[in-house]
């Protein structure tokens, strides 16, 4: 095989060529550069050469710099090393000095100390030889330089006087080896016994750091006595030791060292009560300030606002009436949203605050609030933060029961009301019925000469809105409402849930001031620091005035709705209201639930008697649980009731599930679901959960359940009466009573009752019925038959046998 290779052409230029220019290069003669480079290609790799060149240059004249700069650092930083250490040559040839002088200084004092005490000595015992010696003690200790000297020999000569004795008797002397200087280490593992048996433990850490803080401090000069300030410090009923300590700005150890000393055996955490507080801070030297538990509560701030201060606030609109009546499909209608799509079954279950900015520019704040009955105490709140109620009636079902809570929650609230007639585009509308209706509930509206505004309206369509809007803006110029946005923010909790990702949170209305991020505030029996503020929609935001509605999250614990929000300075005054309310809270159930032996035994006789459907709560939010335990206690009458054994909020734990487990009782989730390790306990136990999330459903299913405690009711129907005619006596059988049937039929099933001068002498049943010699199992009336009873003889010519059989008729609630 014959390869054939083939070898690349290479021109070389001429020697003239590569000193031309670029451009002659370029545009010159084709034989004087290589072959297949064109003009193009050759400028092009001109120009990369020369970008290459500059970088090159430009990379050395940084490297160049950078170099500079490092010996710049280099230097700096030496010269830094050697001031530091300079100066720490001096402070410590200042601190030997002062060391020196100081030893000196101690050993004249103890000189003089030696000599006076001597002279005392040698004065009384009146020796001439120790009055002689004492000139010489003086005269040896005169000197302060001598005197290190002179204690070298005086110990020298001790140890060898010790080495004589134990060489005289015999015993082993060990000398130290030259080199070792460190004695008392120890070689391997320090236990507890060796540190007990050794001469001392050794120094800790903090001992340590307090040398060396002494040893600093007498480097600089000598340490300058701190002055010890008196302070004023507020004991209530009990104290924690450790909260106490802090007041003083004392240490915790030496509170608790004088409370040991004084026989109370305490630790940082324990309480203890007034008086040894006092005693306590008396002896720290401060002073006492006698305060009553109810005093915590007197930080949050009642100033009342100037007139200066005063700004215009947007009005707080509560929308009320009857369920299903269109009150949040109205709001939807004013947000432009659709709220209602998102409630189950078309039903409100939260309180819903919102901001709506009117094509006018008004602001307006709307809650919408629940319509079914078991949602009492959310209308309730409700009303009690709102400025105006708009009443939502449907023109085509006029007034209903909800309708007129609504009206008796406004008029407790004493706010002014504005009537919304909803549906007026049905057929069946009737808005002049409504009106009239109004009037047996003493609302009179301004159509029948009262002052009391209607609007006629559609959600659906979205007729009579603007005019509803026009209504509000009157109502709230007229009523000119001002807040202080200037202060510490006060509001009100309209619902609270607990949110798996955030924890607690709680939807609270700002009523007067500003809310702000990183606010410390108290909200009934919590407290907690303002983490994120949250808008109704969905924004987060730095802060929250007048009537802005928002979510708080940062609570410590989950609070209740209608709970007032109070902003405070600090997180200890938080702390100690929350906790003074939590004990408050706790106070009154242990009294309300405290009763004599004598209460306790008839209240278990009664319950005796009455059977209990126990049942577990879970809900999404605060507002719910209230409600539907509320529903739920309602259930029930003397023979059957429902307990709630527990209500909160948030998803079904295990702990709910060992709840209801141990009180067989099942557990309810509205609008919650419980997590996997609650499901899998749950089928483990057997425990029933239900799930709702519509409150209509629950209560017929609990009710429903509870029913099914009711004992049957036995209704007893008469069927027939028999005479005896004659009595029988019948091997085997016993007596036989003949009878005629008077009345009705006589059953072999059936109860009999015999009846002796009409007074009842024997309830029972037949042990035999014949007709002639067959037993038959009902004879009809008119005809005679034989009857036997059961267990009982005594049965007279004459007696009336009552024939009578029992029905079970199941009950409900």
């Amino acid at each position: 095989m014959v390869v054939e290779t083939k070898r690349k052409r290479v021109v070389v230029p001429k020697p003239g060529a590569a000193a031309g220019t670029a451009g002659a290069v370029a545009g010159g003669d084709p034989t004087r550069r290589p072959a297949g480079i064109t003009d193009a290609e050759l400028e092009r790799r001109m120009k990369a050469l020369a970008l290459a060149r500059a970088r090159e240059a430009d990379d050395a004249a940084r490297r160049e710099a950078e170099e500079q700069a490092r010996a710049e650092e280099r230097g700096r930083r030496r010269a830094e090393l050697e001031a530091k250490e300079r100066e720490e040559r001096e402070m410590a040839a200042a601190a030997e000095e002062k060391r020196k002088r100081e030893e000196e200084e101690a050993a004249r004092k103890a000189a003089e100390a030696a000599e006076k005490a001597a002279e005392k000595k040698a004065a009384p015992e009146r020796r001439p030889a120790r009055n002689a010696a004492a000139p010489a003690t003086a005269a040896t200790v005169t000197s302060p330089d001598e005197i290190p000297a002179t204690t070298a020999v005086n110990r020298k000569v001790d140890r060898d006087r010790t080495d004589v004795r134990a060489d005289n008797r015999g015993e082993k002397v060990t000398k130290a080896k030259p080199g070792r200087e460190d004695e008392g280490r120890r070689a391997g593992k320090l236990t507890v016994s060796q540190a007990m048996d050794s001469e001392g433990r050794q120094r800790s850490m903090a001992a340590m750091k307090r040398k060396q803080e002494r040893a600093r401090q007498k480097a600089m000069g000598g340490a300058q006595e701190r002055e010890k300030i008196i302070r004023d410090v507020q004991l209530p009923e009990a104290i924690a030791v450790g909260e106490l300590a802090n007041r003083m700005a004392e240490r915790v150890a030496d509170v608790v060292k004088f409370l040991m000393r004084n026989g109370i055996m305490a630790t940082q955490n324990q309480s203890i009560d007034a008086d040894t507080a006092q005693l306590v801070v008396e002896e720290f030297g401060h002073r006492v300030v006698r305060v009553s538990d109810a005093d915590v509560e007197q930080v949050i701030d009642t100033v009342v606002d100037k007139a200066d201060d005063l700004q215009p606030r947007p009005p707080i609109v509560t929308i009320m009436g009857h369920v299903d009546h269109g009150k949040t499909s109205l709001l939807d209608a004013i947000r432009k949203a659709n709220v209602v799509s998102a409630e189950a079954g078309g039903i409100t279950q939260h309180i819903g605050a919102y901001q709506v900015t009117t094509e006018t520019g008004a602001v307006l704040t709307f809650l919408d609030t629940p319509g079914h009955a078991a949602f009492t105490s959310m209308r309730a709140r409700g009303a009690q933060v709102t400025d105006i109620v708009v009443l939502v009636v449907a023109a085509d079902d006029a007034v209903m029961p909800q309708t007129v809570e609504a009206i008796s929650h406004a008029k407790a609230a004493g706010v002014p009301m504005i009537v919304a007639i909803n549906k007026i585009d049905k057929y069946e509308a009737n808005p002049q019925k409504v009106r009239t209706d109004l009037l047996q509930h003493e609302i009179v509206v301004e159509e029948m000469g009262g002052d009391v505004q209607t609007v006629e309206l559609s959600a659906k369509t979205g007729l009579g809105i603007d005019n509803l809007l026009e209504a509000i803006a009157l109502q709230a110029e007229i009523l000119e409402l001002k807040a202080n946005p200037n202060r510490a923010a006060l509001g009100a909790v309209i619902e609270a849930k607990l949110d798996v990702g955030r924890g607690p949170v709680a939807t609270v209305l700002v009523q007067n001031g500003t809310l702000r991020q990183g606010d410390i505030f108290v909200v009934g029996q919590t407290w907690g620091k303002v983490r994120a503020l949250v808008n109704d929609q969905g924004e987060r935001v730095s802060e929250a005035g007048p009537s802005v509605p928002v979510e708080v999250l940062g609570l410590n614990s989950t609070p209740a709705a209608g709970d007032v929000l109070n902003v405070v300075e600090t997180e200890q005054q938080a702390r100690e209201i929350a906790d003074y309310r939590a004990q408050v809270a706790k106070d009154k159930r242990v009294a309300a639930g405290s009763a004599t032996l004598e209460q306790l035994m008839a209240r278990a006789k009664a319950d005796k008697n009455v059977a209990e459907l126990a049942v577990v709560v879970k809900a999404d939010v605060q507002g719910s649980a209230e409600a539907i335990v509320q529903a739920l206690e309602k259930i029930g009458n003397d023979e059957v009731r429902v307990r709630v054994l527990h209500s909160g909020v948030g998803a079904v734990t295990e702990s709910d599930i060992g709840l209801a487990e141990a009180s067989g009782a099942p557990v309810i989730g509205f609008n919650v679901r419980a997590n996997a390790a609650a499901r899998a306990v749950a089928n483990q136990k057997g425990v029933e959960i239900r799930y709702y999330s519509i409150i209509y459903d629950l209560v017929d299913d609990i009710k429903a359940a509870a029913s099914g405690l009711l004992k049957a009711e036995v209704r007893e129907r008469f069927i027939g009466y028999a005479s005896i005619r004659e009595v029988f006596k019948v091997s085997g059988v016993g007596k036989v009573a003949g009878c005629l049937i008077t009345e009705g039929v006589a059953r072999r099933s059936a109860g009999v009752r015999l009846l002796r001068d009409n007074v009842v002498v024997h309830e029972g049943t037949l042990k035999t019925l014949k007709r002639y010699k067959d037993e038959v199992s009902e004879v009809p009336s008119g005809q005679e038959c034989g009857m036997a009873f059961e267990n009982y003889d005594d049965i007279r010519v004459g007696d009336v046998i009552e024939i009578f059989e029992r029905d079970i008729v199941e009950r409900s609630l």
